[in-house]
């Protein structure tokens, strides 16, 4: 579906494309790189620079902004080569810059290019006025346009299309070289009907919306925290895909359906802020199922990693969890391996990258079938 040597080939996004947004820790691109191959053409994420990790012992930032942010372009390269993505950076780094004075946007869109990267720019619209400046350099350098993240809240503003075409002006591009991404954040969904009406309501604030290369819309509803979720098996509703389900039938003809995206298995607030001295994370595995999410959650992980194995012989063998086969996804494939005992237990950033890359194929799987009725493989 998606070329590798020109974003050409890639532009605009069709009906059955997915946007996983990813804040680009371990088990998140180890779940990109563990993907199919078939799955990974069908995907293009936007992946954001996360913050840095705070060092609770001495009470300062675990490192300096160089020193967090420059292994992701290698690491880019190694977990998604020349694949396009779009990129971002958190707001709490986006007016930092590198040891050499370089802004950071400058320093891994120069890096990323240094190997073919196929990266496009994302900038929130009230984003650092650096930032903005960086992306500015890059844009006639590299042809590749800009996306624009749009909040809810801005979204619902009747200016937000002049805000929308200010920012593109100012870093030089034109609204069908920009990307728009509704960021929904964690909103909630129910009644189905009533939100679908107020957001395409809302979505007449962009104006034409067929004046912009891509329309994608993000969110999620996976809790902040899994401490509400019942130990044993429980699930989550998966309100943002039944949520899209809905939306998709609300479009009148004329108006232009909206990539999905959404946050995978993490919550978009979720940062490594948390001073984990002080908590005892849960054994669990995360599944996701056609309409909602089938949870395994036991005691401390760390005072008892065999019950991992426990946790996956359910989800293989009950029916309640979908269990697609150990064929379906690397994360379907360890979990069934962990089950008889061939997998180790590992540890819980493996688990979180299990239930992503299950998750991602997944919903490729869910968009096929809404777009047309069949599954792609």
């Amino acid at each position: 579906m998606f070329g590798r040597s020109s974003l050409q080939t890639l532009m605009p996004l069709d009906s059955r494309a997915y946007v996983p947004s990813l804040r680009w820790r371990q088990a998140e691109y180890q779940a990109l790189l563990r993907l199919g191959e078939a799955i990974k053409d069908r995907i293009v994420p936007l992946i954001t620079i996360p913050p840095i990790e705070f060092d609770f012992e001495v009470g300062i930032p675990k490192k300096k902004v160089h020193e967090h942010v420059h292994p992701f372009v290698a690491r880019y390269e190694k977990k998604w080569g020349s694949r396009p993505s779009w990129v971002a950076l958190d707001e709490s780094i986006a007016a930092g810059h590198m040891n050499g004075g370089a802004h950071v946007f400058d320093y891994v869109l120069d890096g990323l290019r240094g190997f073919g990267g196929l990266a496009i720019p994302a900038l929130r619209l009230d984003t650092h006025q650096v930032a903005k400046s960086a992306v500015a350099r890059a844009v006639p350098y590299d042809g590749h346009g800009v996306a624009v993240i749009v909040e809810l809240e801005d979204l619902m503003q009747s200016n937000v299309r002049a805000r929308v075409l200010g920012l593109v002006g100012d870093v030089g591009v034109r609204p069908d070289e920009t990307d728009i991404v509704i960021d929904l954040g964690a909103p909630e969904y129910e009644p189905y009907g009533a939100f679908a009406n107020a957001l395409v309501g809302a979505l007449t604030n962009l104006g034409d919306l067929g004046s912009f290369r891509n329309l994608v819309l993000v969110g999620t509803a996976i809790p902040k925290s899994m401490s509400s979720v019942a130990k044993g098996s429980d699930e989550i509703p998966r309100h943002d895909w039944l949520f899209y389900e809905t939306l998709v039938n609300k479009l009148t003809p004329d108006m232009r359906r909206p990539v999905y995206g959404d946050f995978t298995t993490v919550h978009p607030s979720f940062a490594a802020t948390i001073d984990m001295r002080m908590v005892r994370p849960a054994g669990k595995v995360v599944y996701t199922k056609s309409k909602s999410w089938g949870t395994r959650k036991g005691g401390a992980f760390n005072s008892d990693r065999g019950q991992m194995r426990g946790h996956c012989s359910v989800i293989v063998g009950d029916p309640q969890f979908e269990f697609r086969g150990s064929g379906f996804s690397s994360g379907d494939e360890y979990i069934a391996g962990c089950a008889i005992g061939s997998h180790g237990v590992s540890n819980q950033t493996r688990w979180k990258e299990v239930g992503i890359n299950h998750h991602i194929t997944t919903v490729v799987h869910d968009l096929a079938n809404l777009a047309a009725g069949s599954s792609i493989v």
